[in-house]
């Protein structure tokens, strides 16, 4: 059923998400690619980062995406470094998200409605944050491995990651969820730490 928690949670999750991909894309931008500029992802407008699929398995599955914004390494001054940076930003944006949410939550959290509701915004981000950080690719967390091993084996990594983190998922999930819920209860504790 449609209600209006479910609709808030939306709401959430496209502001989460566009934040998340436009802190990317500004990065990548200020480092001299202009890629995602030029196909309109600098910009936190949702439709512009919005992936059908992503969005579809968020509301039927609670795993969703977005859309994941373009690089081209042969613009960036410093590839691994850059792309290493580029890549924190995303989950970097999500924290300075939460922490502003944390402040309007402790003025706000004596309110029946708006309380509960800014903490759903809070730990969305926590929670797109520490999944993002995974060092799997394509997370963003992935990029790690750029500085430590070589192009080829990184690209090597790379092209199996998208295999390595379903794998990770349908473990998880065949085994009572244990990835999501260390996830969740990190990002609780998180969330109660900032609050």
């Amino acid at each position: 059923m449609f209600t209006s928690e479910t609709l808030f949670f939306l709401i959430c999750f496209l502001l989460v998400i566009s934040a998340h991909e436009a802190a990317h894309a500004y990065v990548a931008f200020k480092f001299g690619d202009p890629t995602a500029k030029l196909e309109g992802r600098l910009t936190l407008n949702p439709l512009a980062h919005l992936d059908i699929f992503g969005t579809l398995a968020l509301i039927f599955v609670h795993i969703g995406w977005a859309k994941p914004v373009p690089v081209n390494p042969n613009n960036l001054r410093h590839p691994s470094r850059d792309n290493f940076i580029i890549a924190i930003s995303g989950p970097a944006a999500n924290l300075l998200m939460a922490l502003a949410g944390a402040l309007v939550y402790l003025g706000v959290r004596s309110i029946p409605v708006l309380g509960p509701l800014f903490l759903v915004f809070i730990e969305l981000n926590i929670v797109l944050m520490i999944f993002n950080l995974l060092p799997i690719p394509p997370l963003d967390g992935s990029k790690i491995w750029h500085l430590i091993l070589s192009n080829e084996s990184y690209y090597t990594l790379e092209q199996m990651g998208p295999y390595i983190l379903l794998a990770v998922i349908v473990f998880s999930f065949s085994t009572g969820n244990i990835l999501f819920s260390y996830l969740f209860q990190a990002a609780d504790a998180l969330t109660r730490f900032i609050t």
